[in-house]
């Protein structure tokens, strides 16, 4: 279908219509100098023609033009820089979503006013068409809560909203996919780092599909060194230049967020291309602004590597990203030791364009290997939107999902059951579980950790051929462990524990987990719902007093499985879960991913 995505920066606005399925594109619009007399807007390559120096004034007089030669649109996506807490996934837009989205402007002053005068405008031209906001923070709301809480008392931060969002969400999961494509490995199977480096910069820990770890913070200015945003710097340091400089909160706002970065360092401005050619030329400045940026990416590709225990690809994009073989080349270069060879070469020939938009730069036989991404946030809104307006159209009988509470538990394999209770020891069934050949055995297990240990921990039947605990997040803490989020039987790189049964003790080197909350189903629960084996969904449940909505939720797919969603003790207890609580699908991930796959990508 043909979808208009709003892209509306504080003093430029970028439109355009498109196929959502494709990326073909009929009709471009480039407003910019808002907010001057001197505001213009053009199609394509048009002429430019003035206009009221707002928002909405703009594109009350651009949009009719832009859409004019175009085939009948179905659906409006409109970028929004900050979804706050409220928004975790893309959102259709109503009067209720359109005031909260400029209540959100004081977490991003610059960009939400703009982005909701876009709206208005849009919504103005065309009212009876689906509109839809795709967030850039969206895609981080998987970010565990030890990577977006910062170190400060914990109920001042709630009050005023103080946490860590990320930004760029939408370039990093659209990349992301590219890259997996292009290594013709499931998304879910890999750890990624993606490198969006523009004039703003972030970079992204996507472990099995999702971020985990991201640069930007509450707002765009954490992380890296940018265009003209300072990136990382010690708060003392900022207090002592304002005490010195007698500089106001503007001030300071002003110095960090556009005087800084690449143009505070390099005292040129902040496009690399005048940096790098000043740099050749000897301009100590400029050699020092393309060190510093360059250090800091580097390093953050060190310790997500570290948070993710390895990477698989290392992806860089954007404006730098895509078009800088010297930035690739100091940024990549060093990065052996993770097994990412790069090759000289390929890098200095890179080139990614729509029509070929991944470009490998590391050397053959990588274990990490190298890539060059095209980012196209545009279209990656348009498939949002264009999905979402599918799903519309698509009737679906309310199937609903029970849910259960799953207690802490072990799986065992043959060997470690016969050292815990003997050899040629067989499993007691107590109780069957719902899910069809499995039970919940007699036996129980003692779980030592280095800080404490859990007694009493029940071993489920059938023998698996993996040993695995899986815990909640109190029993982490409890047993001094850092159990990562992950699907059952994906035990790699998680910590070891000691387990002591009637017959003696087993130190597992690994299989400690914390359950990625998931849904059991059937191939004809799965057709019905449009999902498959291992897409990621929500699900509203229903039966806890009130109205709750769990994102991140892992479907299973298999003929043994039997419909029910399970959560750990820890989400059950804080959603004072009911017997009874069922859920129903909000929205899917597999969705798009099937619609994504029409698109070849050569």
């Amino acid at each position: 279908m043909n979808v208009l995505v709003v892209n509306c920066g504080s003093s430029s606005i970028k439109a355009a219509v498109l196929d959502d399925a494709s990326g073909v594109v009929q009709a471009r619009l480039r407003v910019e100098r808002l907010g001057s007399d001197d505001a213009v807007w053009r199609i394509g390559d048009g002429e430019n023609v003035s206009c009221d120096p707002t928002h909405e004034s703009a594109l009350a007089a651009a949009l009719p033009a832009l859409i004019s030669g175009c085939d009948e649109i179905e659906a409006v996506g409109h970028r929004v820089v900050h979804g706050g807490t409220k928004f975790t996934t893309p959102t259709r837009i109503t009067d209720e979503v359109a005031a909260e989205i400029e209540a959100l402007s004081e977490l991003a002053p610059l960009h939400n006013p703009a982005n909701a005068a876009g709206i208005r405008a849009a919504r103005k031209l065309l009212p009876d068409i689906l509109h839809i906001a795709v967030f850039d923070t969206a895609f981080h709301a998987t970010l565990p809560r030890r990577a977006w809480t910062y170190g400060i008392d914990n109920e001042l931060a709630t009050k005023h909203g103080v946490r860590r969002y990320g930004f760029h969400g939408t370039s990093h999961q659209y990349v992301a996919n590219r890259a997996a494509e292009f290594m013709g490995t499931d998304l879910r199977d890999l750890r990624i780092i993606t490198c969006h480096l523009g004039n703003g910069c972030s970079v992204c820990a996507v472990e099995y599909g999702r971020s985990v770890e991201t640069s930007m913070g509450m707002t765009p200015l954490e992380g890296l060194v940018m265009g003209t945003r300072s990136g990382d710097i010690d708060v003392g340091a900022v207090l002592h230049m304002a005490r010195a400089e007698e500089w106001t909160l503007d001030d300071i706002d002003n110095f960090l967020n556009r005087s800084s970065g690449l143009s505070g360092l390099s005292g040129v401005g902040n496009d690399l291309r005048d940096i790098e050619a000043r740099a050749a030329d000897g301009d100590e400045g400029c050699r020092l602004a393309i060190q510093v940026f360059a250090h800091r990416v580097r390093k953050y590709i060190g310790a997500y590597t570290a948070a993710m225990g390895g990477v698989d690809a290392i992806v860089f994009t954007a404006g730098i990203g895509e078009n800088s073989a010297l930035m690739r080349h100091r940024v990549a270069s060093r990065l052996d030791f993770l097994g990412a060879r790069f090759c000289e070469d390929t890098n200095s020939d890179a080139k990614v364009s729509a029509d070929s938009p991944v470009f490998e730069i590391s050397e053959r036989g990588a274990r990490c290997r190298l890539l060059v991404v095209a980012t196209d946030e545009q279209h990656a809104i348009a498939r949002t939107a264009g999905r979402i307006a599918h799903e519309d159209d698509r009737v679906r009988n309310p199937r609903t999902i029970p849910v259960a509470v799953s207690a802490r538990h072990m799986h065992v394999t043959r060997e470690t059951l016969d050292l815990l209770y003997g050899e040629g020891h067989e499993l007691t069934p107590d109780r069957p579980l719902s899910q069809p050949g499995q039970y919940a055995a007699a036996e129980r297990v003692k779980i030592i950790g280095p800080r404490n240990e859990i007694d009493r921990v029940r071993i489920l039947g059938p023998i698996r051929s993996k040993n695995q605990i899986e815990i909640s997040r109190t029993d982490e803490f409890a047993l001094g462990v850092d159990a990562p989020v992950r699907a059952s039987g994906d035990v790699t790189n998680s910590p070891g524990v000691i387990v002591e049964g009637p017959a003696g003790r087993v130190e597992l080197k690994e299989g400690l987990i914390c359950a990625w909350r998931h849904i059991h189903m059937t191939p004809d629960d799965a057709e019905h719902f449009g999902v498959r084996d291992r897409d990621v969904v929500e699900v509203a449940v229903t039966g806890t007093g009130r109205d709750l909505i769990f994102g991140d939720v892992l479907v299973r797919v298999s003929p043994k499985y039997k419909l029910e969603m399970h959560i750990d003790t820890d989400e059950g207890n804080a959603a004072e879960l009911s017997r009874g609580a069922e859920g129903a699908l909000v929205e899917t991930e597999g969705v798009a991913r099937l619609q994504s796959r029409k698109v070849r990508y050569d």
